[in-house]
C-alpha cells in the first residue's frame, strides 16, 4: 500500500482533532473507532473480508503500513474468523497515541508541549496543513448536502464518525441536527463500514459483554413442551429480585414478619 492515499484511521483522527485546542474529540470512543477503521482499511486492501458478523483474513500479505500490518498479523494469529464486536472491544491501549505519533512522523501534525494547571506536562497536536482536514471534511459535507452515494472510503469514514460520536463535534448545535442525521444515514452505503460502525456502537453499549440467549429447547419432562430460554445473568438477577420483592409484599400484607 503506497503512501499516496491517507488511510481511514488517519482521516478519522484528523477529523477528531480540534484545531483550537489541539485535543481529540470523543477520546474514549475514538480508540474503538480507530480499531474499526483499521478493519475497513484492511478490507479495502483485500486483506480481510466479512463473514457474517465475523472478520476473516483472506490474504495475509503485509500492506506496507506498520500499524495496519500489526492488526493484520494479530487477526491472522487468531486462526479463525473473529466477531467484529469482540475484536474492536479488545484491548486497544495506546492506539490513539500510536496514530498521533504516526501522523507526526508523516508530517501531518506537530506536537505542542504544554502544562496542565501549570504543573502536569501535556502534549497537544496541531495539523500542519489544515487543507488536508478541510478536504476530508468537504467530502463528508458533499455527501450530506447532495445525497449522492459517496465512494466506499467516504461512506465508511462517515459511518465511523457517527459511531464514535463525532457528529456533534462536526455539526454542533440545533442547526447541525439535520446534518448529523444525514451523517448517520450514510452508514448504509458501505457494508463493511456499516458492520464495523455497528460493532463500535455495540461495544459502547455493552453488547459485546452480554452472553447470547440460549435457544429454546424441548423440556425434559417428556411433555414435548419447549423449555424457557436462558436469560442473561443481569436479566435473571433482576427477575429474581423482583420475585423476592413481590414475595415480601405478599407476606407483609398477610401479617407475616
Amino acid at each position: 500500500m503506497g503512501r499516496s492515499r491517507r488511510t481511514i484511521p488517519e482521516e478519522l483522527l484528523l477529523l477528531a482533532l480540534d484545531p483550537a485546542t489541539g485535543t481529540t474529540a470523543q477520546p474514549q470512543s475514538l480508540d474503538l473507532g480507530l480499531a474499526g477503521a483499521q478493519l475497513v482499511e484492511l478490507a479495502l486492501a483485500g486483506r480481510i473480508a466479512p463473514d457474517g458478523d465475523r472478520i476473516a483474513v483472506v490474504h495475509p500479505r503485509p500492506t506496507g503500513d506498520p500499524t495496519l500490518d500489526t492488526a493484520l498479523e494479530l487477526l491472522r494469529r487468531r486462526g479463525s474468523p473473529v466477531r467484529a464486536v469482540h475484536w474492536i472491544g479488545g484491548p486497544r491501549l495506546g492506539l490513539r497515541q500510536t496514530y498521533l505519533t504516526h501522523l507526526e512522523r508523516c508530517g501531518m501534525v506537530h506536537a505542542v508541549a504544554g502544562q496542565m494547571c501549570g504543573v502536569l506536562p501535556t502534549t497537544r497536536y496541531q495539523a500542519t496543513d489544515t487543507a488536508i482536514s478541510r478536504e476530508i471534511r468537504a467530502r463528508l459535507d458533499s455527501a450530506i448536502r447532495t445525497g449522492v452515494p459517496p465512494d466506499p472510503r467516504t461512506a465508511a469514514l462517515a459511518a465511523l464518525a457517527h459511531a464514535v460520536g463525532l457528529g456533534k463535534h462536526l455539526y454542533p448545535g440545533n442547526e447541525g441536527r439535520s446534518s448529523r442525521s444525514r451523517l448517520r444515514d450514510l452508514i448504509r452505503h458501505d457494508p463493511m463500514g456499516g458492520l464495523v460502525a455497528h460493532a463500535v456502537m455495540d461495544v459502547q453499549n455493552g453488547v459485546a459483554a452480554q452472553p447470547r440467549r440460549a435457544p429454546a429447547t424441548a423440556g425434559g419432562n417428556g411433555s414435548g413442551r419447549r423449555g424457557t430460554a436462558v436469560r442473561p445473568p443481569s436479566e435473571a438477577a433482576g427477575v429474581a429480585a423482583a420475585q423476592q420483592a413481590q414475595h415480601r409484599g405478599v407476606m407483609a400484607r398477610a401479617g407475616v414478619s
